[in-house]
């Protein structure tokens, strides 16, 4: 047991294993319900730590932490922090990214097979009494159809791998970061973007939202996809430019799309692609699983207890 206790603030609650760990360890914990609470204004002034999910940290927040030494991110994206008041402060972000690349990967599978299937659309369908639908609106099968990987990570390369051992699938890749002569199993490396755009049956995005990849998916890049083909999106809403995902799909440009993930979240009932009987749309739950949850928020605890242990923390983020 330390002899200072450092205080972990968690403004949105996380499964009993990463707490649990944290308090093995001697931290304070203190859970409280947002950062727009009561309880965060009170505990923020003197908290050493920050257990983070998917609310906004802008420095404004952050601000209100000046003890503040190290933010452990539950998941994998990091562009709800402000990353430059955390580098100029010196604050570590760390992520989780071997807890969720598994159960992130299934939902992309799901997706594929949904939109394939037009699974969503014909239980519509079938619920509204119209059985003749079976007849009226024909799938596709997977076997042998290639599916285009965009950012060819850990995630991307579980989806390979299920594809292609699993449904029979060709899988190719595009990756800007990892070079050409680098071989990943089961992906055919691709040298543009563009290039996997025309090939793909279903082209799926794993690229985190970073300056350069906001807004990349746009109607240049769907204009080349096929009739047949959908779009998956279990990364990021900001990388699809959804004015122009909404006028490839509301004209049949494209076969169909299946997202996880949009710019304005929680999900709007009025946003026009909701409106659209071949979008598939789930609330940003692909890692939201039991085993996932726990994995994500020990991992999470994990960063926080190397940071201030002294350690250097193993997935850091930070760049000072």
């Amino acid at each position: 047991m330390r002899k200072v206790a450092y205080k972990v603030l968690i403004p949105e609650d996380i499964t009993a294993p990463g707490k649990d760990f944290l308090k093995s360890r001697g931290y304070e914990v203190v859970v409280v319900e947002g950062t727009g609470s009561e309880a965060f204004e009170r505990e923020a002034g003197n908290a050493d730590a920050l257990l983070a999910r998917t609310a906004k940290y802008p420095a404004e927040i952050l601000k209100k932490m000046p003890n503040l030494k190290v933010i452990g991110r539950h998941g994998v994206g990091y562009d709800n922090i402000d990353m430059a008041y955390c580098n100029e402060k010196k604050i570590w972000v760390t992520i989780t990214p071997n807890a969720n690349s598994n159960a992130v990967a299934e939902h992309t599978i799901m997706m594929i097979l949904a939109c394939a299937k037009n699974l969503v659309f014909q239980n519509r369908q079938v619920m509204a009494g119209n059985w003749n639908s079976r007849n009226q609106y024909k799938g596709q099968e997977v076997t042998g159809k290639t599916v285009g990987i965009v950012g060819c990570g850990r995630i991307g390369k579980q989806v390979a791998r299920k594809a292609a051992l699993g449904l029979d699938m060709r899988v190719i890749g595009y990756d800007p970061v990892i070079p050409m002569d680098v071989k990943l199993d089961h992906i055919e490396r691709v040298s543009s973007i563009q290039e996997l755009f025309q090939e793909a049956d279903f082209v799926s995005l794993h690229l985190p939202e970073t300056t350069e990849t906001k807004g990349m998916i746009n109607k240049e890049l769907l204009s080349l996809m096929k009739p047949e083909a959908s779009l998956i999106n279990c990364a990021r809403g900001g990388i699809v430019n959804e004015d122009d995902l909404y006028e490839a799909l509301f004209s049949h440009r494209i076969h169909g799309a299946g997202v996880d993930v949009l710019i304005r979240e929680p999900y709007r009932p009025d946003d026009r692609l909701l409106t659209l009987d071949h979008m598939i749309v789930t609330p940003h739950n692909a890692a939201l699983n039991t085993e996932t949850m726990n994995k994500m928020g020990l991992d999470a605890a994990r960063g926080i207890d190397e940071v201030l242990s002294g350690q250097t923390p193993s997935w850091p983020v930070s760049k000072f």
